[in-house]
C-alpha cells in the first residue's frame, strides 16, 4: 500500500501541505519545511510517522554539528589509550565506530521517517556535505572498508527556520514547502485539535487579540501558533472570561497572561508605552 499522509486528529495539515508530503514521498526526495518558529515544522516529521506508522528518527542540528556526526564517527583516541592499556578491545575496529542517526535510518528493516531538525543552525557546509548520501542513500566506512547502503529509502524531512540560505544544490536535491502562517479559520481548527471542548466565545476573543498582537507595527518577535496554545491553555487554567479579552478599546493594550505570547522586554515595553498613549487619549 502506497504511503499517504493527509494529516491527523492531532494535526490540522493543510491541502497543501499533505500535498507536499505526498509529492516528496512519491519523489523519493528530502522534504525541505521552512516557516515561522511555533509552526509545527518539528511535529510534521512526528505525525507523518504516526500517520504512516513508522519509526521517527531525530537529529537535532546545532551550530556545532557536523555533517560526519550523522554517519559515525571513529573514536581513535579511546583506541590508542586502550592499545597502551593491553585492552583485547582494540583488535576489533568495530569497537570504536559510533553509528550515526543516518546510519541507523539505513539500517532500519523498514522504512522509517529521519527528521532532520533546523538544518540552517550548523555552518554553511553542513547540507552540502550530506548531499551524496542524501542522493544515493549510502555511504562508505574507511575504516572498516564497508559501504553502507539504505535497506529502504527512508521518507527524510529536514526543516529550516531561514536563519541562513541554503547551497543551490542541497536546494535542487529537495521538495519544498514553506507552511504559511496559518489563517483564522485554521487557527481555529487547530485550538479545536487541541481543546476539543473549548467555547467558541473564548476561541473568537482569543483569536482576535493574538492576531491583534502580531499586526503591531514594530514587534520585535510574533507570538507563533505554539504560543498561542500555551497562552489559551492559561485562560482556560485561570478561567479568564471571554469579556476580559474584549474589554479594551485599544488593540494596543496588553492582553491579560501575555508573558505567553511576548517573550522579550522590548515588545513588552513597546506596549505598555502603546497602552498607556491610548489610555491617555481616551481621557
Amino acid at each position: 500500500m502506497k504511503d499517504f499522509f493527509s494529516g491527523t486528529d492531532k494535526y490540522v495539515a493543510t491541502d497543501e501541505l499533505a500535498l507536499a508530503v505526498n509529492a516528496a514521498i512519491t519523489l523519493e526526495r528530502p522534504l525541505l519545511i521552512k516557516g515561522e518558529p511555533g509552526t509545527g515544522k518539528t511535529m510534521l516529521a512526528e505525525e507523518v510517522a504516526n500517520s504512516l506508522g513508522k519509526s521517527l528518527i531525530r537529529w537535532h542540528v546545532k551550530s556545532t554539528t557536523k555533517a560526519q556526526q550523522g554517519l559515525y564517527e571513529y573514536d581513535a583516541v579511546s583506541r590508542l589509550r586502550d592499545s597502551q592499556l593491553g585492552d583485547a578491545r582494540v583488535e576489533d575496529i568495530n569497537n570504536y565506530i559510533k553509528r550515526g542517526v543516518l546510519w541507523d535510518a539505513f539500517e532500519a528493516v523498514e522504512k522509517p521517517v529521519l527528521l532532520i531538525d533546523e538544518v540552517d543552525k550548523a555552518d554553511i557546509e553542513f547540507p552540502n556535505d550530506l548531499l551524496l548520501e542524501l542522493d544515493k542513500m549510502e555511504f562508505y566506512v574507511y575504516e572498516t572498508k564497508q559501504n553502507v547502503v539504505a535497506k529502504k529509502r527512508p521518507i527524510v524531512i529536514i526543516t529550516s527556520n531561514n536563519e541562513k540560505d541554503l547551497p543551490d544544490a542541497f536546494l535542487r536535491r529537495c521538495f519544498f514547502h514553506y507552511i504559511r502562517f496559518p489563517d483564522e479559520e485554521t487557527m481555529k481548527s487547530i485550538i479545536e485539535v487541541h481543546f476539543p471542548k473549548i467555547k467558541k466565545n473564548l476561541i473568537d476573543s482569543a483569536l482576535k487579540s493574538f492576531f491583534e498582537v502580531r499586526e503591531v507595527p514594530g514587534i520585535k518577535k510574533k507570538p507563533s501558533t505554539s504560543e498561542l496554545l500555551d497562552w489559551i491553555k492559561l485562560l482556560l487554567a485561570e478561567d479568564v472570561p471571554p469579556e476580559l479579552l474584549r474589554e479594551k478599546d485599544s488593540k494596543n493594550a496588553l492582553p491579560p497572561l501575555y508573558g505567553a505570547l511576548l517573550k522579550n522586554e522590548a515588545d513588552v515595553h513597546m506596549f505598555e508605552r502603546l497602552a498607556f498613549m491610548a489610555r491617555r487619549d481616551n481621557n
